[in-house]
């Protein structure tokens, strides 16, 4: 059996782990001194860890593929409203990020530390989730949903479409300028 919305959760994770590398590899090469802090690039690739998740990704999750899998299996529940807890604490996750960079900004080279501190703290929980969903919940939703199940989730997530394009080119446009302006090897741009 095809499983279209795991392939698009697992596309989507692998969209938003590109971006967190990217964050994390930027700042590496500002640690390391060989970029300098874009914060006008930081802000978009917030923006976009900020926005994709909250408006396309975690509804559809919580929606269909979690809602099934909860009514389905009961060893699941502990598991989904651990990441349903996650999900709704984004929001706060990110604005302590926010935050860590405005401090940064505020105080100069001497605030970089709190940052990378901050954005490691971030990167590290935002791959922890995206691996229980897939290592845990994916697993269980295969064992334990049923052909109707799987209609309507994949539904639902083939509605998603592309996320940077159709009624969503708002995200192909933010990607694209991030992609634009990131210096290599996460983007084609020239260097912070």
């Amino acid at each position: 059996m095809q499983y279209k919305a795991l392939e698009i959760i697992h596309d989507e994770h692998r969209a938003l782990a590109a971006m967190l590398n990217g964050m994390r590899t930027i700042a590496v090469g500002i640690r390391d001194g060989r970029l300098k802090m874009d914060f006008g690039l930081y802000a978009a690739m917030l923006r976009y860890m900020e926005e994709v998740p909250e408006k396309m990704h975690h509804p559809k999750e919580g929606e269909y593929l979690f809602a099934r899998l909860r009514q389905r299996c009961e060893a699941a529940r502990a598991v989904l409203a651990h990441l349903e807890q996650e999900h709704a604490a984004n929001a706060s996750r990110i604005a302590a990020l926010h935050a860590a960079i405005d401090a940064y900004r505020a105080a100069g080279e001497g605030g970089f530390p709190a940052f990378f501190a901050a954005l490691n703290d971030y990167v590290a929980h935002e791959w922890q989730h995206m691996n229980t969903e897939e290592n845990e919940v994916f697993p269980l939703a295969r064992q334990h949903l049923l052909a109707e199940d799987w209609a309507e989730i994949d539904a639902a997530f083939l509605a998603n479409d592309n996320p940077w394009q159709g009624q969503r080119g708002e995200y192909e446009a933010l990607f694209s300028d991030i992609v634009n302006k990131a210096p290599a090897p996460v983007g084609l741009g020239g260097g912070a």
